[in-house]
């Protein structure tokens, strides 16, 4: 656990590792349609946020189960410069670009 968070591991190694004969070749278009277009989230989560730093392109994400909970965590990173959120829930996902004041 890191700063009282649940740590949900993931299995990217063995993804990474497999040969590229194991995974079915699609069309970019396919892609999008069948992971970007129809996304789904698990009926315990509200919203996840994804937050990248635009300088160093570190990313951060947050899941949330209540709505309210999530709008005051997009409320405190949209007053945060240098900052990219996608920000999605069960029916739509945004973009947002958070400018520095010189940029």
């Amino acid at each position: 656990m890191m700063n009282g968070s649940k740590y949900f591991p993931n299995n990217w190694e063995a993804f990474n590792a497999a040969p590229a004969e194991m995974f079915e070749p699609i069309t970019f278009e396919e892609f999008m349609q069948w992971r970007v277009a129809n996304w789904e989230l698990p009926s315990s989560v509200a919203c996840v946020i994804r937050v990248q730093d635009a300088e160093t392109l570190k990313v951060k994400e947050y899941a949330y189960q209540r709505k309210g909970a999530a709008e005051n965590k997009i409320d405190q990173l949209m007053r945060t410069p240098g900052i990219h959120l996608t920000v999605c829930d069960h029916g739509s996902v945004h973009h947002l670009e958070m400018k520095k004041k010189n940029d």
